[in-house]
């Protein structure tokens, strides 16, 4: 037959016949020769590869391990134990920059900090882009603001400019101050020691939904959801990235989608109300009223709308507001509370301020008073400094990126600076919670203003900076007045655990009223 023809002249080529065919079929233990060989292979070349790309001009390598684990390189130790394997990156070179592999990929950790500011400055799709985590694009969404650069970056950074006046930061303190009192009768209530992270969690969801859209999450059982989509995101980056159906992955992205879905129809509706004249009631409404100012400046010009005046748009960006305000201001709330526990000289000094500004603690804070809080507003920006809530920032080397003069990173390079090493850089005892480093005769955040990146720095320095500030702010003023807690330590309290905010090792409390008797 003509395949046996074909099958015949196929063998005969290869020096075989049909009758020999099972000689040339290679053994099961030439195959393991041959895998055997070409990992070893891969395992030298790697290897080479990583010495070579660790060389500076002048030959001199960039410190690190001598040699990484193939394929692997660090990620064994880094998934068992975040915060030793950052902390030992962080002290092969302080400051400066040094060298490891994850899964292969070389990667630079940067600890000086004027080289993460110049890091943080270049956002391009020939320098750098944020490689925030293998499981970002599938649940954020590849338009997530966090991917974005150029001019349409800029012109929708520019537009959040009205979502942050002292007017709107006063109307988001006033929603604050209620939420967090109604929490804090909750947590009263439980009569026995307690695990705070989850309820801190939860009640800054409440605080981030009310505050960013609120009057337009007005369904109880879709508020819910909505809390539980945002939960199921969360959940997704802290998971292998696997995105099938059932997956944490899946569940995060399908969590978007919903999210997605009840914030465009609030963004509709913001519309309809700033368009009828109504005072904005949440930071939507003060958007939207922007927008709306947008769109009338590119109708008198003769423009197209701005590409954020679209509904979806808009509820693209809330969503990632929504996002970026959860985990990093629930890290920082535990650690206030934590930190206050185990610094009763200074949560004192914070009371005596509060009894001198608010003699009646009753009272609603109001975005003046919270303006007068010189050292509370030192004691939130100390716990920042501390335990800095995104601990690095990384991005990814979209073509050879010069970072020194000596030294080039190749195209791939993921390039990580450390916003924890950037904060113990210059200020005096920095491994010590201290916040009158930050008062007037030490003057620390001038001396060191530049090395304070806990917010970033450059095309995507965190706009909502202030909100963050006042939100801390307002839980440490009515913390002090309304509670008194102490903290049930056990082996772990000294710890830090990476989530992959920071967070203490626990946060254990027995809370009571202050003002029970």
């Amino acid at each position: 037959m003509p395949n046996d023809n074909v099958l015949n002249g196929v063998l005969a080529r290869m020096g075989c016949t049909s009758s020999t065919l099972a000689d040339c079929v290679p053994s099961s233990s030439a195959l393991v020769a041959a895998g055997g060989a070409l990992a070893l292979g891969y395992t030298l070349w790697e290897q080479i590869k990583f010495q070579w790309y660790r060389r500076s001009s002048k030959g001199e390598q960039l410190p690190g391990p001598s040699v990484v684990t193939p394929f692997l390189g660090g990620i064994v130790e880094m998934v068992k134990d975040p915060w030793t394997f950052w902390e030992k990156q962080r002290l092969y070179s302080f400051p400066g920059m040094s060298w490891n592999s994850i899964v292969g990929v070389f990667t630079i950790f940067v600890t000086d900090a004027a080289l993460s500011r110049y890091v943080f400055s270049h956002n391009s799709n020939d320098s750098l882009l944020l490689c925030l985590h293998p499981n970002a694009e599938y649940i954020l969404g590849q338009t997530n603001i966090a991917f974005m650069t150029g001019p349409d970056h800029k012109a929708l950074r520019k537009s959040f400019l009205a979502l942050f006046t002292r007017k709107a930061l006063g109307l988001y303190a006033a929603k604050q101050d209620a939420l967090i009192r109604r929490n804090f009768e909750d947590w009263v209530s439980m009569k026995q020691p307690f695990e705070i992270r989850n309820f801190i969690r939860d009640l800054n969801a409440e605080t981030s939904q009310t505050v960013f859209v609120g009057p337009y999450l007005d369904d109880p059982a879709e508020r819910t959801k909505f809390s539980a989509a945002y939960r199921a995101m969360t959940d997704g980056f802290l998971t292998f990235p696997l995105m099938v159906p059932g997956t944490a992955v899946w569940k995060g992205r399908q969590g978007r989608h919903f999210i997605v879905k009840v914030l465009t129809k609030a963004a509709a509706r913001s519309k309809v109300r700033m368009a009828e004249g109504h005072e904005p009631e949440c930071l939507l409404d003060f958007w939207t009223k922007q927008i709306m100012s947008d769109c009338k400046d590119a109708a008198d010009a003769g423009a197209e709308p701005p590409f954020y005046a679209e509904n979806v748009r808009i509820a693209e960006t809330m969503m990632d507001f929504l996002f970026a305000s959860q985990d990093a201001s629930t890290a920082s709330l535990c650690w206030t509370i934590t930190l206050m526990a185990e610094h009763p000289d200074v949560l004192a000094r914070v009371r005596e301020e509060q009894a001198r500004l608010r003699p009646d603690p009753s009272a609603p804070l109001t975005g003046e008073v919270l303006n007068e809080m010189v050292y509370t507003r030192q004691v939130v920006k100390e716990v920042l400094r501390y335990r800095p809530p995104a601990p690095m920032v990384p991005q990814r080397a979209m073509a050879p990126f010069k970072l020194t003069e000596d030294y080039t990173a190749p195209k791939g390079t993921l390039i990580i600076p450390s916003v924890v090493a950037a904060c113990k850089q210059g200020y005096e005892n920095p491994d010590k919670f201290d916040p009158d480093r930050f008062g007037p005769e030490r003057q620390e955040d001038v001396k060191f203003a530049s090395n304070y990146l806990v917010f970033g720095h450059g095309p995507h320095y965190c706009v909502g900076k202030e909100y963050a500030n006042n939100h801390l702010c307002v839980f440490l003023s009515l913390l002090a007045t309304q509670l008194d807690w102490k903290r049930i330590r056990s082996a772990v309290s000294d710890d830090t655990i990476y989530l992959p905010t920071l967070y203490p090792g626990d946060s254990i409390f027995e809370i009571r009223n202050r003002h029970s008797k």
